[in-house]
């Protein structure tokens, strides 16, 4: 049976009981540590990063209810189970107090010793749970990744293929809006770290100066005000789980040099320290822009490129999902029904209309953000075309008395009658009129028109616009 990875540090100056102990919870634990003396433990947590600590009340001279007392305030937080040759109720009860996890008289029974590890180490993984539910409870945006389009069919495919493994680096391409985090958060919960954590680094928004800090942590003394004995960093935060780089393109190159050993090594420095900490995590990379044009531009590392470019998954724009969109849309509308206790049922047929004709550049985010908003405002059951009043219209449209006027480039016209014109019609004329200058040619059309060849040939089927020869209609 294969170890669970979970790292275990037993303080203990009896080395007879040190030596069983080690023996007993290695048969199960992939890593275990014994300290025969409680300053030299203390003094390498912070490398060590435990998920546990086995620790003896009386250890010579010292206390291991101050040494206890002394981690909380340090800012451990890994679950403490106290060890003690002496039944007092008093001494339990404070070490309760103090944040233990268990209460264990020696002799030590062996079996009761497994018992208590294995369920101070499942009630950690629950609060760890506990706080990555509250993070996304906390976003109050609709985490489940929708989707029946080609693009998002193949992207959830290799998705699921990378999830069933425990440490492959991931690149995700997609432009903003698109759902990268949303996709690495589906790799990280389907995985085998999906009981540890999954913290996510926005590499534009970080300051320069402060990003070492950020991602590697401190120690005292490392720069005027670091007066904290140590800082985690994202890096130690994340350990057992998965880290997130998104935007990972924006990184500085120095930070570049520093992330591609780690990947290499499994180790870094804090900012100020002189001892290597080791770290087990899984790195996920998000980015909106091209790495290859980057390194063409010396802006980003081709080595760093190669590490992490190890899986890679691409996320359709929203203007390629045409199957998608209206999911989405009603799949919003439930969300933001619970959230602003709403009772939106649908969209009129304009409505729809508007939603899958409109180009939504910030992709599945604009489309999210449009629905809150008329959740909120709106009172209607059914949302309707005005609704969208708010949207900016798809390039600069006038209305003129001679439509004729030679057209200079990027500029186009539209006459309609005061009383109005289905926007099907409009998008059906729009579309005859440049298939007509491409003589039929759909390619070029949907280059002239800045859409996917896919949704050309899905509004042609849909308007009913005949190609045949040299008649369009």
């Amino acid at each position: 049976m294969a170890k669970l990875n979970y790292s275990i540090v037993v303080i203990e100056d009896d080395p007879l009981v040190n030596s069983t102990v080690k023996n007993i919870l290695e048969a199960k634990y992939n890593r275990v540590m014994t300290y025969l003396y409680p300053a030299k433990a203390i003094d390498e947590l912070h490398i060590i990063s435990p998920d546990l600590i086995l620790l003896d009340i009386f250890l010579g001279h010292e206390n291991g209810l101050d040494i206890l007392e002394q981690l909380r305030k340090q800012g451990y937080v890994m679950p403490v189970i106290m060890m003690t040759a002496f039944s007092d109720i008093k001494m339990a009860v404070r070490a309760m107090k103090l944040g233990a996890e268990d209460f264990i008289v020696k002799p030590l029974d062996l079996e009761q010793l497994e018992v208590s590890v294995e369920k101070a180490l499942e009630n950690y993984d629950l609060r760890r749970q506990v706080d990555i539910l509250s993070e996304k409870l906390r976003k109050d945006q609709p985490n489940e990744i929708i989707g029946n389009s080609e693009g998002m069919k193949k992207a959830m495919e290799m998705a699921k293929i990378i999830s069933s493994t425990d440490d492959t680096t991931v690149l995700i391409l997609g432009e903003t809006g698109t759902g990268k985090e949303l996709m690495a958060r589906y790799v990280h919960e389907n995985s085998p770290r999906a009981r540890g954590p999954f913290i996510t680094i926005n590499c534009g928004a970080i300051p320069r100066e402060l990003a070492e800090n950020e991602l590697f942590g401190y120690e005292r003394g490392a720069f005027t005000g670091a007066t904290e004995k140590i800082k985690q960093g994202k890096f130690e935060q994340a350990q057992h789980g998965t880290i997130m780089f998104d935007e990972v393109g924006e990184l500085s190159m120095d930070l570049q040099v520093k992330l591609l050993r780690v990947l290499q090594e499994r180790k870094f420095f804090r900012l100020g320290g002189s001892k290597e900490i080791s770290v087990d995590v899984r790195v996920i990379a998000s980015t909106n822009r091209s790495l290859e044009k980057l390194i063409e531009d010396n802006k980003f590392r081709e080595d760093l490129y190669y590490r992490l470019n190890v899986a890679r998954v691409e996320l359709p724009p929203l203007r390629d999902r045409d199957n998608d969109v209206m999911l989405l849309a009603s799949s919003f509308i439930g969300a933001f029904n619970a959230k602003f206790g709403k009772k939106v049922t649908g969209f009129t047929p304009e409505a729809a209309e508007i939603i899958k004709s409109y180009r939504w550049k910030g992709n599945v985010r604009e489309l999210a953000n449009a629905i809150e908003r008329i959740v909120l405002l709106e009172n209607d059951e059914l949302i309707s075309k005005e609704s969208f009043h708010f949207l900016k219209p798809i390039g600069s449209i006038q209305v003129v008395d001679n439509p004729t006027i030679e057209l200079r480039e990027g500029q186009h016209y539209l006459k309609i009658a005061k009383s109005g014109v289905p926007m099907g019609n409009v998008l059906k004329d729009l579309i005859i009129q440049t298939l007509k200058i491409t003589n039929g040619n759909q390619i070029k059309a949907s280059k002239l028109l800045e859409i996917s060849r896919a949704k050309l040939r899905y509004r042609v089927e849909q308007l009913g616009i005949n190609i045949s020869g040299k008649q369009i209609t």
